[in-house]
């Protein structure tokens, strides 16, 4: 469907045309008439197929359309959108001004890690429209710079994410400041039931779009996975980025640590690398992904930080160093290439206690990855990869069989002899042989 056909005013085609859009996606094609009708709604579909427009579109129409205080220096809040990252709110703000900027409507962005003021100031002048992580507007809320009570579009962006990372006491805070009547939206790649269940007290009578199976990723992105000793995963990742023809690579580790650690190891070999997680300043975190974006990117080492919100052209490695815990998260750490059509590959390296979490992913996502050949030094041992069929990734006891060359036999794996009074072989008689005993040190005695 054209945009021209959702009915969006003439400022916001404008600037989809400026943009070179000219066909919606099929999450946009669907949630953009029912929000301008202004139904709750509650959107879910594949990362990468443009949920931000989505909403942000719908939202530009409804408030410049009933914008009747452009021209004060100070306006209220009238719309507001939660995000999980600091990296996903400056992506959002940059979407709202993308589309917005042929309208008189002023966003800005809260986050923690960087000084205050400049947003306070942002604030005092004004803005229609706020897009913020919940702990910093919290904290402004508290100080009393930031008034809810005008808003009339509230906007949750990577819905589940932020209700499992432990926002909810912040998340129900806000919400109760926000007017009840109000439109409410929700968006994200990945919706649980028991999240759908929570979600639902905060919509009221809300509107389903899905257009994709729920925790699906798309057909672009080839996946494939390694089957590799732990010990190992070092070796293969610099032999795989050797050999391997990548303009611009994403490793995602699970911890920050261990980030830092594949950085050194990758620029010990040679390879440019970077990396960016939560203990790095705000500042910091945007060079390294300027430097991303670049002409001449290092490979970027993240964590799942980097796993929503990070949206960079042209991506065409992620490679899942550690399996995530969480299988959700898989879908949006191979989301990051793939995206707006374009093609991707996506790899992981499994050890062998992560392939319980290999198989979570695979029934999640309704298909099985593909294993590639790796180097054989590298390889998981084929006793490592035949573990129990279960969810376990603890290996299997042992079956008690004998196995050649092994020093520590069980009693009935030893050779079994016949009756007294029969003949022995040299080799029966070699593995019986009863030990000597020990000789007692003989007395010396003087002869007194």
């Amino acid at each position: 469907m054209k945009f021209d056909q959702l009915g969006l005013s003439e400022s916001l085609l404008r600037a989809t045309r400026a943009e070179g859009y000219e066909t919606a996606t099929p999450i946009q094609a669907q949630a953009i008439p029912t929000v301008l009708e202004g139904h709750d709604l509650m959107g879910c579909a594949q990362t990468g197929t443009g949920k931000t427009a989505a909403f942000a579109m719908p939202t530009l129409h409804t408030l410049s359309e009933g914008n009747q205080r452009t021209k004060l220096r100070t306006r209220p809040i009238r719309a507001l959108v939660l995000v999980p990252t600091r990296e996903l709110a400056v992506q959002v703000t940059a979407s709202f001004a993308k589309y917005g900027k042929f309208t008189q409507l002023r966003s800005t962005t809260i986050y923690g890690g960087v000084n205050q003021n400049p947003q306070v100031r942002a604030l005092q002048k004004g803005v229609d429209i706020v897009v913020a992580t919940p702990g910093r507007l919290l904290d402004l809320m508290n100080q009393g710079h930031v008034d809810l009570k005008h808003v009339e579009v509230l906007i949750l962006d990577e819905a589940d994410q932020m209700l499992d990372m432990g926002f909810l006491p912040d998340l129900t805070r806000i919400v109760s400041a926000v007017p009840k009547d109000r439109q409410t939206l929700m968006f994200s790649a990945t919706m649980p039931d028991a999240i759908r269940r929570l979600a639902g007290q905060w919509l009221n009578d809300p509107k389903h779009v899905q257009v994709s199976p729920n925790s699906s990723p798309v057909d672009t992105v080839k996946q494939s996975v390694f089957l590799v000793n732990t010990q190992h995963k070092p070796q293969l990742l610099t032999h795989y980025l050797q050999n391997t023809a990548w303009e611009r690579t994403l490793v995602f580790a699970r911890t920050k640590h261990g980030a830092d650690k594949i950085v050194k190891h990758l620029l010990r070999a040679g390879i440019r690398a970077a990396a960016i997680h939560g203990n790095k300043s705000q500042n910091a975190r945007a060079r390294t992904l300027e430097q991303f974006k670049s002409q001449r990117p290092p490979v970027l080492v993240a964590t799942d930080i980097a796993a929503r919100g990070l949206d960079v052209d042209a991506v065409t490695h992620v490679i899942n160093y550690e399996l995530p815990e969480v299988p959700e998260i898989y879908v949006h750490r191979i989301g990051r290439t793939g995206r707006a059509g374009a093609s991707g590959i996506a790899t992981s390296f499994c050890g062998g206690e992560e392939r319980g979490r290999l198989r979570q992913i695979e029934r999640l996502t309704r298909r099985s990855i593909n294993i590639e050949k790796t180097q054989p030094e590298y390889a998981l041992p084929e006793k490592s990869t035949s573990q129990s069929n279960g969810d376990s990734s603890r290996p299997r006891r042992s079956s008690g069989r004998p196995q050649s060359g092994k020093k520590n036999q069980s009693a009935s794996s030893r050779p079994k002899f016949a009756k007294s009074g029969a003949q022995k072989t040299e080799a029966q008689v070699s593995v019986n042989k009863p030990r000597r005993p020990k000789r007692r040190p003989r007395r010396v005695t003087t002869g007194k």
